[in-house]
């Protein structure tokens, strides 16, 4: 896979010292980063420090990033680290991320046509996240990096820095869960 050129210019007024190229992948990125960093630890404060500590860590390490790599899954890989060690962070500290509120999360489809279908699809939604939410957290990491970043388990294994078989069990683990899990919520209305 190819830098994209845009990332690239950017990554490279960075190294130069222009700090504009932090403010271009920031505007490339965010909201993707926002939202996978918000998909693992289901607090939105939690998942804006995540993807601000992320690119301050790139910016203090762009010098050593190779250009001939492209940068969104390099930087998609990092949100989902930060992301679990946070979660980590804070189990250690006593206090869970799992129990927080989760009433902001974002769309993750598009809006439905009918009225009908936005009450199915609100529905849907919220049995979605309740699902994630209850899942271990290196669990959730997996569905969101197949699912959302669209990774490749060799992808996967590289980024949690775990075997292939390792992160096999864990998607197959998490896909079990989520399928208990949404065929209960499924049943009880």
């Amino acid at each position: 896979m190819k830098p994209d050129m845009e990332d690239l210019h950017a990554i490279r007024r960075l190294k130069n010292g222009d700090i504009g190229g932090l403010e271009c992948l920031i505007a490339r990125h965010q909201g993707k980063a926002l939202r996978t960093a918000f998909l693992i630890t289901h607090d939105e404060p939690t998942a804006e420090d995540v993807v601000q500590d992320t690119f301050v860590r790139f910016y203090q390490r762009v010098r050593n990033f190779d250009d001939t790599r492209p940068f969104e899954p390099y930087f998609m890989r990092s949100v989902v680290n930060v992301a679990l060690n946070t979660i980590e962070r804070e189990k250690r500290n006593g206090h869970s991320l799992e129990d927080e509120d989760i009433s902001g999360v974002e769309a993750l489809l598009e809006q439905a046509a009918s009225v009908e279908e936005q009450v199915e699809f609100n529905t849907l939604k919220w049995q979605i996240s309740e699902a994630l939410a209850k899942l271990h957290p290196r669990q959730r990491a997996v569905i969101v990096q197949r699912y959302y970043l669209e990774m490749s388990e060799q992808e996967m294994s590289a980024a949690l820095d775990s075997p292939p078989g390792t992160v096999k069990w864990l998607l197959n683990a998490a896909r079990t869960r989520l399928r208990s899990l949404l065929g209960s919520e499924r049943t009880a209305e």
